[in-house]
């Protein structure tokens, strides 16, 4: 079954905690976190300050979503923090396997995120060291963008990949995640949802999580 994963990117700012509590008791999965630094992406947003001051707040797995440059010399700071969950972006690298093991060592899963419009050939080499594979299916930077069509078949084709080569990895997609479009991203392979301003954007996010989580459930 499909995972909803409720990005506070797109929360109050003010009131952060009490998002990550309302997405916790509405049947969120998995907190998403995304990590900016102004220079990978052009949008600055949290450190592992905030990280740290979460994982007192949710008994939920905190992915941190890490969309910045020299990402090895963060990755002990947000494993420090509480992350469960860190993914860093192939486009911002210089040695995959050296920071997907770093990651491991640290005792957390370890994922890699692909830019929209960033080949899925560049993980081919790293794919079985992976706990899960985050596709982009927006520019990153910002939330609330519209998604781009031509990610379906970029999902059906990681997991059609997935599926040949006997592995258990789940894709995660981030990006213009909505109601309307759910069902059919769970049908090309996605297996956990990030969803921002799907829910954080609503009149009443705890009633928009809870029709996704429904519509996961029913699709699943």
């Amino acid at each position: 079954m499909g995972q909803i994963a409720p990005s506070i990117l797109s929360a109050d700012f003010t009131k952060i905690a009490e998002a990550v509590q309302m997405a916790e008791d509405a049947g969120g999965d998995v907190i998403h976190i995304d990590i900016m630094d102004g220079h990978f992406v052009p949008n600055l947003t949290f450190g592992p300050q905030l990280v740290s001051s979460l994982r007192n707040k949710t008994s939920l797995p905190l992915d941190v979503h890490l969309m910045i440059d020299n990402p090895r010399s963060f990755i002990p700071l947000f494993a420090e923090a509480g992350a469960d969950w860190i993914s860093i972006h192939v486009e911002a690298s210089v040695h995959l396997h050296k920071d997907i093991t770093l990651i491991k060592e640290n005792g957390k899963k370890a994922g890699l995120a692909l830019n929209p419009a960033t080949p899925l050939l560049l993980i081919e080499e790293i794919l079985e060291e992976l706990d899960f594979v985050l596709l982009m299916t927006v520019n990153p930077g910002w939330g609330g963008q519209e998604f781009i069509e031509s990610c379906h078949s970029k999902i059906s084709n990681l997991k059609k990949w997935i599926r040949d080569q006997k592995l258990q990895i789940p894709i995660e997609i981030d990006g213009g995640v909505n109601l309307s479009n759910m069902e059919e991203l769970i049908k090309d392979g996605a297996d956990i949802l990030v969803a921002g301003s799907a829910v954080f954007g609503e009149k009443n996010p705890r009633e928009a999580l809870t029709k996704m989580k429904g519509l996961v459930r029913k699709t699943g």
